[in-house]
């Protein structure tokens, strides 16, 4: 099918189990996606339908979706937003964000609803110390300490101590790096009541699944094979398809 972007009719993303080349819809720019330098962080993960080529998972939703629900979608969207942690001690934080621009918490750039999809984003920051990072720096916070209590008369750290020293060192290191910021496209289809989820990473999969039922309050079911069986065939079917034995393809090791 095409999915009309709302900028321009000639923009358009053509899916057919793969995602395709889309041109960039900002309006701050007019080069293509992969050229829009404000369309994420270079150092970034970028996931998303917008690239040559995509993994995602796809799901369908299980409660019936009431129709006050549909013109709250922007203001659910910004409720539950990213907000930035660069200047907050925090490992990790995830919110919405614009399809278009990742940086976008407002929905300036684009509105979420394109046609009878909604698209946004589900960005997650993460900061990542090396462990020989926090490992050179609990040493030195040790070293320190047993001078100190050299002088003291003392020659014992104790355990909590120990811990005390190990969560200091974490808080000053957090201010020394900034968080990697990764985005996940989400793509809903209105009209089939299916949303997919630029994502196979299970942990990834379940942020997504807790941050929308959070967010919409409704919950969904992973399309796999066996669940797109079960709402195709009929009863009889399904007894004979809970007797199949899976093929072994390979010899068991």
């Amino acid at each position: 099918f095409t999915w009309q972007t709302g900028y321009s009719p000639a923009r358009s993303i053509h899916i057919d189990g793969r995602a395709k080349h889309m041109p960039c819809t900002c309006p701050r720019s007019g080069s293509d996606v992969q050229h829009c330098q404000h369309r994420f962080y270079k150092q970034g993960v970028y996931m998303g339908f917008a690239n040559s080529s995509c993994s995602f998972t796809r799901f369908r939703i299980l409660d019936p979706v009431p129709a006050t629900l549909w013109p709250q979608i922007p203001d659910k969207l910004k409720q539950f937003a990213m907000r930035d942690i660069d200047d907050l001690p925090e490992m990790q934080a995830q919110g919405w964000a614009c399809f278009e621009d990742m940086l976008d918490t407002e929905w300036e750039t684009a509105p979420p609803q394109k046609g009878s999809y909604i698209v946004f984003s589900l960005r997650l920051d993460m900061r990542r110390i090396p462990a020989g990072v926090v490992k050179k720096h609990v040493a030195i916070a040790l070293k320190e300490e047993k001078k100190r209590m050299a002088q003291q008369g003392k020659n014992y750290i104790a355990r909590e101590r120990k811990k005390e020293l190990k969560e200091q060192v974490l808080l000053r290191l957090r201010s020394r790096f900034l968080p990697v910021p990764g985005e996940f496209n989400v793509l809903w289809a209105t009209d089939k009541n299916e949303v997919w989820f630029a994502s196979t990473q299970n942990k990834m999969i379940d942020l997504f699944l807790e941050e929308f039922l959070k967010t919409f309050e409704l919950h969904l079911e992973q399309l796999t094979p066996y669940n797109l069986a079960v709402s195709m065939l009929d009863e009889e079917s399904l007894i004979r398809l809970d007797k199949l034995e899976p093929t072994q393809f390979a010899p068991l090791s």
